[in-house]
């Protein structure tokens, strides 16, 4: 029989989101009281109010309520997901569901000139492995050129941006914690 333990799941799902129960009540709509309550299993939940919630957390009714008691291990390429209006010329998420996880790994190709978006500091590490050409790794006042088969490592305290420089295609597997999409 399933488990429904509706808000433990919604205590979890949240928490993977990195948000406090203030911004999930703000996403969904509802109040913060509630969603205290919610995950406390001390109150019932209307389905238009699950609806919110799921949407805010970004699962879906059938994601949310399938249990298959074992989690996905491998990916086919086929699952992957591409994302638009990155800077890339292809943006793709490994892992479907990711944001949902604690770390997030997306494979990057860039063209020459291309470029990621700046990003703010912000709690969590980036690792990148340049799998094909070079890119550049801005970091706060500093840049860093990382060739074929070269990799880095920062915590995300600082301003960032990836992006191509040079004259040829550049290829990166790059992971963020926690999930940035």
């Amino acid at each position: 029989m399933m488990d429904l333990r509706i808000g433990k799941k919604i205590k979890a799902l949240r928490q993977a989101s990195d948000l406090t129960q203030a911004e999930l009540a703000n996403r969904a709509r509802l109040t913060k009281g509630f969603i205290s309550q919610l995950e406390n299993d001390q109150t019932s939940i209307s389905l238009d109010s699950l609806a919110d919630i799921l949407e805010a957390l970004g699962v879906s009714i059938p994601e949310f309520f399938t249990d298959t008691g074992e989690a996905q291990i491998v990916f086919k390429p086929s699952e992957r997901v591409a994302v638009e209006d990155q800077g890339a010329e292809h943006f793709e998420l490994l892992v479907p569901g990711s944001t949902n996880n604690l770390m997030d790994p997306i494979l990057v190709q860039l063209k020459p000139g291309d470029e990621l978006e700046m990003r703010d500091p912000h709690p969590g590490e980036q690792f990148g492995y340049v799998l094909r050409g070079t890119v550049t790794l801005k970091l706060g006042k500093k840049s860093y050129k990382i060739s074929n088969r070269h990799c880095f490592y920062f915590k995300s305290d600082q301003p960032h941006q990836i992006l191509n420089s040079s004259a040829k295609d550049a290829t990166l597997l790059w992971v963020t914690t926690p999930p940035q999409m």
